[in-house]
């Protein structure tokens, strides 16, 4: 196509081969959008795959350092989502089981919130 700007290029180009454009450009997703164009956000594709974590169920985590409030643990699970446990501090560097407690979603990504599963189950 005889255009000049990237974006248009890319929705002239999609809609000359009937194609969907996949990126995570927020502007061309939209542009595209209103031209018709079928969009794949790579954002939301990547957390639709994520797996879903509810309250009370348990995973294996490995502390890796501690967190901002009094006595947490940090860990990090594959996908990137940060897990925050609960008196978790003493248990840094090691494998340990937790129950999840709370998970929140933000703009930044997944927050879990968990405490050790022995505490847990104590309650």
């Amino acid at each position: 196509p005889q255009v000049r700007d990237v974006d248009m290029k890319l929705i002239e180009l999609a809609k000359s081969y009937e194609a969907k454009i996949v990126t995570n450009d927020f502007n061309l997703n939209k542009i595209a959008q209103l031209q018709g164009v079928e969009v794949l956000n790579i954002n939301e594709l990547a957390n639709a795959l994520k797996p879903i974590v509810l309250p009370g169920e348990t995973m294996r985590v490995f502390i890796l350092k501690e967190g901002k409030e009094y006595n947490q643990g940090v860990a990090y699970l594959d996908d990137g989502t940060m897990v925050v446990i609960d008196n978790g501090r003493r248990h840094i560097g090691q494998t340990i089981d937790v129950c999840v407690t709370s998970v929140l979603q933000t703009t930044a990504g997944r927050m879990i919130f968990s405490r050790l599963k022995e505490e847990a189950e104590a309650a």
